[in-house]
């Protein structure tokens, strides 16, 4: 069992920036791939970014260079930078540990608003 605790959303201008963090309850970036998806109301669950086990990452086209996906391994914490943020970027963020299709774990998921 692997739980996930996500934190730094908040409400924000735009053009701003913001910071998202998901601690792991334990060590599991060597195996597990982790990822950042968004929900907005009334939209599918969106795949924002991702960061393989070997540290490969990848994004959206929305997001590309603007949003930056980290993890520091000592802190068992995955980061999302988030710059440049639109009002289009304002959803529910949540955290994804995933493993396999029958093995992954979510987080509770934090709000981002962008908003003037």
């Amino acid at each position: 069992q692997v739980q996930l605790v996500e934190s730094g959303g908040g409400l924000v201008q735009p053009g701003g920036s913001l910071r998202l963090s998901c601690e792991a309850s334990r060590s599991i970036f060597s195996i597990y791939h982790m990822r950042w998806y968004r929900q907005a109301p009334g939209r599918e669950r969106e795949l924002v970014a991702a960061i393989t086990s070997r540290g490969n990452t990848n994004y959206v086209d929305s997001v590309k260079g603007r949003f930056t996906i980290s993890r520091d391994n000592a802190k068992n914490t995955v980061y999302l930078q988030m710059n440049s943020l639109k009002s289009e970027d304002t959803a529910v963020y949540y955290c994804n540990a995933y493993y396999s299709t029958t093995l992954a774990y979510w987080g509770q998921g934090t709000q981002v608003t962008v908003s003037s």
